[in-house]
């Protein structure tokens, strides 16, 4: 029996297999999306250290509420050290 004939034998069904689908669907879109942001890492070969490339004035949440980018003292002498 197949799905279709599954559903219009069992009516109540439907919104089940709607919702599903739905979710499916969006989970598997974020996955995309998420691919894409340039915080995932991918490839740790051509590029071992990505945090470094990244933007500090570029938000890098979903959502930002007020947020403000100061460097932290501590981390900028560790850096001028290590370089």
């Amino acid at each position: 029996m197949g799905v279709f004939q599954l559903l219009m034998k069992k009516k109540e069904l439907i919104p089940l297999a709607a919702f599903m689908t739905i979710a499916a669907v969006g989970a598997s879109s974020f996955a995309l999306y998420s691919l894409g942001k340039s915080d995932v890492i991918i490839d740790r070969k051509r590029n071992p250290e990505p945090w470094e490339n990244v933007d500090p004035s570029v938000p890098q949440k979903l959502v930002t509420i007020n947020q403000q980018w100061k460097p932290i003292e501590e981390l900028q002498k560790v850096r001028r050290a290590t370089k």
